[in-house]
């Protein structure tokens, strides 16, 4: 591949978090959203880490798909690894900063609260926080919860999304 290629080929994944997790091994289903991710996101074996359809990986999420506390024992056993895949299923949102372990499935229809770490198996339609992750509720009684301080505005244009937010929360003709 000539310098040119690789150069562009290089800007292009580093352009797009989907395009450089897939070119290091990271199985992506699609519609994902991958927010501020870095070569740390995905660890060592990123080749053992599956994202589902209609994933978001928000800022400071990272895996690990190894035991690197087997260290301890490399003196007695030099070759020792533990090392486990990661699969993430559809429709799953893992917050900011969460950690996930080797060998955990996070089921569809889930969501990972930010700051959690992930040790073990979070079973679909489930919403999971702490330390260590644990299910809170479902995702229907989240949505139960908060459908009242929902807003359906996703699709508005941004100067009319902004004055909406600042009238509710600042009231009608505040400025800032």
């Amino acid at each position: 591949m000539g310098v040119l290629k690789r150069w562009v080929r290089a800007r292009r994944i580093l352009k797009d978090p989907v395009v450089f997790a897939r070119s290091i091994g990271v199985q992506i289903g699609d519609n994902c959203r991958l927010l501020d991710t870095t070569a740390y996101t995905f660890g060592s074996e990123p080749y053992l880490i599956k994202l589902g359809n209609h994933v978001t990986i928000t800022s400071g999420v990272k895996f690990v798909t190894h035991d690197g506390g087997v260290w301890v024992f490399r003196d007695k056993y030099p070759d020792v690894d533990i090392i486990a895949p990661i699969t993430i299923g559809n429709n799953v949102f893992i917050g900011f900063d969460v950690l996930v372990l080797p060998g955990v499935t996070i089921g569809d229809n889930c969501v990972i609260g930010a700051g959690s770490v992930v040790t073990r198996d979070i079973p679909s339609g489930t919403v999971a926080a702490g330390i260590p992750a644990r299910p809170l509720k479902t995702v229907d009684e989240y949505w139960d919860k908060i459908k009242d301080k929902a807003f359906h505005i996703r699709s508005l244009p941004r100067d009319e999304k902004r004055r909406l937010l600042v009238d509710r929360f600042w009231g009608q003709g505040s400025s800032s």
